[in-house]
């Protein structure tokens, strides 16, 4: 099973702000939704409450400490480890770690692909990805699109690989 992490971080690594995102961009939304759509995703219980939801046509796994939390339509778990093996037992063949900070620095270490969108501004974030070293990780893909009416920003979406040594 393929463990990817799906992020859109500011010019600073910021991802989000007062519980929510820090920006608006249509484009990435839909990027989101057409890449995940299908697989399990795996979101920390703050970013679960941000959103809200179980999301259509995906299976989210949330991981929590609090053993009596419930969410409808949503598999828990206690542990990164224990959602991922959820996943990989339920036939996942791409998993996906959505977030938020807390679960990517634990994801970060045992994921073989980055799907990024970069927004050019930088916002007055509070939640921050964990620092990427570069080296670890070959760019593939990747599109720039400009600040339109539907995207309030300008964004860069890359996907990174680990490099295998």
């Amino acid at each position: 099973m393929i463990v990817s992490i799906i992020v859109a971080m500011d010019e600073a690594g910021g991802i989000g702000k007062n519980g929510g995102l820090a920006w608006h961009l249509s484009t990435d939304l839909k990027n989101f939704k057409a890449l995940t759509m299908g697989h399990h995703l795996i979101v920390g219980r703050k970013t679960y409450a941000s959103i809200g939801k179980a999301l259509p046509g995906r299976t989210t796994i949330i991981v929590t400490r609090k053993r009596d939390f419930q969410a409808e339509g949503c598999l828990l778990a206690y542990s990164m480890e224990e959602a991922l093996a959820l996943a990989e037992q339920r036939g996942e063949k791409e998993v996906f770690i959505g977030g938020g900070g807390e679960i990517f620095t634990q994801a970060l270490p045992l994921a073989e692909r980055i799907y990024l969108t970069r927004v050019h501004i930088r916002a007055d974030c509070d939640v921050f990805f964990p620092l990427l070293d570069r080296r670890e990780w070959q760019e593939g893909e990747r599109t720039t699109h400009p600040a339109d009416e539907r995207n309030e920003y300008a964004f860069t979406f890359s996907v990174f690989r680990r490099e295998t040594t």
